[in-house]
């Protein structure tokens, strides 16, 4: 915030009443001549004190449905001479000469439906409120320019902070940038057909939409207007037929078509103007209708350009989706961080899934316990408590695997101390090439192999699921897990320590 903010006006304050309010006889419309000449040369006078020769657009946006000033909106919004590559060159972050911003601010002034910040980091800001108060902050008192702008017959009056001041819509919302993780989530939503559209929304209340494939996502991305909001969205388009009857009875909707040629319109109508964009949409090959309301407006996700070096700088926020949410959740995260969760279901196929604080995780079955298990329910159940190690953090998507074993003891290394003892188990498994055996006396136990060549003879080669063998522990794989037994190497005489599971 700047030190020194001062409201500018043509109002004599002398003639506010007891409110406040000003009751003089100016018009509170520009006057197109004098008047907004001296506007223009007092904020041409703080920037000159200032020593700013640039200004930055901020936060542009134009009238878009519905227009509010009090004179009538200007085709292009009177922009068209200082940009004139379009619109797109109207957007955040755009550096403009002092000249230009002087312009813009006269384009402000009357109210062509065009607005912004125009600034200087941290050295200067001017903004144009409603009619005709002009606000300018500074870095500097400027003396000399105050008293010029009371020469020009303008009404300085110093201030905390302007009301234009950027603030927010929730400070706490951690903004998604659409940084690498974002074009790699959406290059995988469009090779899964979940993702059709890109929203590119370049200036407040106008966007541009993008068809994506899986071939043009980077041509698309090299288009877009710097520090643009984007949201993706699926396939929205259906038959025209099907379009108007999803419009509402009354109320905001945006349509967008596509003609043959692949060109993708869109516009925002009201009940007032359905009949007209039905007409306009007659011959148009697909048509969708989205609601402009925000609990109605639900993309996939949404993110925020960030500059050429990767830093976000553009202050505005798109509307979270839950895929959003989730991002900001899972960049809390990392790599072999313990969490703690609530078991929320079990599926048939065995993956657990755990809730850690409004993002569901999973476990597979290996990660839930050092030892064999037949079902999750062996070691968990629906509405427990766990406490579980995150294993990755797939911003891609969006997954994130947990591990129950992790936080617990690894057994393996005991076992491994057990090599070279002799020990009775049950057979639990007959397989072509030999026979696993449990060596410790409890349900969940380690179980090893004894290979078809490591069965004793005496057998005779009928071995039965549930018969007891005496085998002796000849090699513990802990990389891979795997116990080597032997049924003929524990015909030797046992040595001391050997043991019955």
């Amino acid at each position: 915030m700047l030190p020194y903010v001062y409201r500018v006006t043509k109002y004599d304050p002398a003639d506010r009443d007891q409110h406040g309010h000003y009751a003089g006889t100016e018009p509170a419309i520009s006057d197109h001549g004098p008047v907004e000449a001296t506007y223009l040369r007092a904020v041409a006078a703080f920037a000159e004190e200032t020593g700013v020769e640039h200004l930055a657009i901020r936060e542009p946006q134009i009238g878009g449905f519905a227009h509010f000033g009090l004179e009538p909106p200007v085709d292009g919004y009177g922009l068209v001479d200082l940009f004139p590559a379009g619109l797109t060159g109207f957007h955040d972050g755009a550096l403009v000469p002092i000249a230009v911003g002087l312009e813009l601010v006269r384009a402000m002034l009357r109210d062509h439906g065009a607005w912004c910040s125009l600034e200087a980091e941290g050295a200067f800001a001017v903004h144009v409120g409603w009619d005709q108060y002009l606000y300018v902050g500074s870095s500097r008192p400027c003396e000399a320019a105050l008293a010029r702008t009371r020469a020009l017959g303008l009404f300085p009056e110093r201030l905390d902070a302007s009301p234009y001041d950027f603030a927010p819509d929730d400070p706490a919302y951690v903004q998604r940038p659409a940084d690498a993780d974002f074009w790699a989530r959406l290059h995988w939503v469009v090779s899964a057909h979940r993702a059709t559209f890109l929203e590119e929304t370049y200036v407040g209340n106008a966007s541009r939409w993008h068809r994506l494939t899986r071939d043009n996502i980077e041509a698309v991305r090299a288009q877009l207007t710097p520090r643009a909001q984007l949201a993706v969205w699926p396939d929205l388009l259906t038959d025209v037929a099907a379009a108007v009857a999803a419009l509402p009875e009354e109320g905001l909707a945006e349509v967008i078509w596509e003609d043959e040629d692949g060109r993708i319109t869109s516009a925002v109508v009201d009940e007032t103007q359905f009949e007209a964009v039905t007409s306009e949409i007659a011959g148009a090959c697909a048509v969708g209708v989205v609601s402009m309301y925000a609990d109605e407006r639900q993309p996939l996700f949404t993110a925020v350009l960030p500059d050429s070096d990767g830093v976000l700088r553009a202050r505005w926020q798109t509307e979270p989706t839950p895929s959003d949410r989730d991002w900001a959740f899972l960049k809390t995260l990392r790599r072999g961080q313990v969490v703690t969760g609530t078991v929320t279901s079990i599926a048939g196929f065995g993956v657990t899934f755990v809730d850690i604080g409004g993002f569901t995780a999973m476990i597979n079955i290996p990660e839930l316990s050092w030892r064999p298990i037949d079902h999750p329910s062996d070691v968990v159940s629906v509405g427990q408590q766990i406490t579980a190690e995150v294993l990755d953090v797939d911003m891609v998507r969006e997954r994130v695997p947990l591990s129950l074993r992790a936080v617990q003891e690894d057994p393996w290394p005991q076992v491994a101390q057990r090599i070279g003892q002799v020990v009775t188990g049950p057979v639990t498994k007959i397989v072509p090439f030999g026979v696993f055996v449990r060596i410790e006396d409890r349900e969940d136990g380690f179980e090893g192999l004894v290979h078809a060549g490591e069965l004793d003879e005496s057998t005779g080669g009928v071995v039965e699921v549930g018969d007891a063998l005496t085998v002796k522990i000849i090699d513990v794989d802990l990389a891979r897990r795997r116990i080597a037994l032997s049924q003929t190497q524990a015909r030797t005489p046992r040595h001391q320590g050997d043991r019955h599971s």
